[in-house]
Formats: C-alpha cells, structure tokens, sequence
C-alpha cells in the first residue's frame, strides 16, 4: 500500500480516509497479484501492464471505474446493491457498507476478460 500512501495522506475527512484505506486494503489482500498505481491522481489496480479498476473521491462517495463494458455486464447487481451508476463508474456513498462480494466479482471478471489484453483500455471499450 506504499504506493497510495500519498494519495490517502491527502484526504482530509478522516471518515474518508479510512473507507478509502479500507477498500485498496480489501482490493490489494484479495488480489495480491495486482499492480498499484497512481494514473489521473486516482488509485488504480493493473494485471499484467492493463487496466483493472481504479478508485476516486467525491463529497458524496466513492467512485469505483471498472470500464464501460465491465459496468453494463454487473448493471443489474449494481443496482440491486442500491448503488448509483453513470455511464463510467460506480457511486459507493460514505454512509453505507461497500458490497465486497460485488467489487469482488467486478475485479475477477476484469482479470479473466483482459487475461490476454495487450492493451491498457480494451481496445472495444465504450
């Protein structure tokens, strides 16, 4: 988590802070094999040199970007879990649980369909 100790030094509400922390902490524990990096001043998570999720910070919530494509195959789970989507990401509100089992399946299926993506978007991406 060195990588994005800057990035969490600089968020000023500590609620924020920790739910952030919190979040890249469950997303590097579960997927250990993932890179960390800081791209477009967000956290963000790569296998093998392409794009598998990155996080950003609002008032309201937390932004999960998991590409267009990723997000209209988990639409109806994202709005089962009560979450709020735009066409590019994911709004976690600070005020309640994140739903792990979901990021979970997000990123997995991100790793499995970009298995053999030389890319760092794909490349038929919206």
């Amino acid at each position: 988590m060195e990588t994005f100790e800057d990035f969490l030094s600089q968020i000023a509400d500590p609620a924020q802070q920790a739910r952030t922390r919190e979040v890249l902490d469950w997303v590097a524990d579960a997927f250990p094999q993932l890179g960390q990096r800081i791209a477009w001043n967000q956290p963000m998570f790569t296998d093998h040199g392409t794009f598998i999720i990155a996080f950003s910070l609002s008032r309201q919530h937390l932004a999960v970007a998991p590409e267009t494509i990723t997000l209209e195959h988990f639409d109806a789970r994202i709005a089962q879990a009560g979450y709020k989507r735009t066409k590019m990401l994911i709004q976690l509100p600070w005020n309640k649980p994140v739903d792990y089992d979901l990021l979970l399946d997000i990123i997995a299926y991100n790793i499995e369909e970009k298995k053999d993506c030389d890319t760092f978007w794909r490349k038929s991406d919206k």
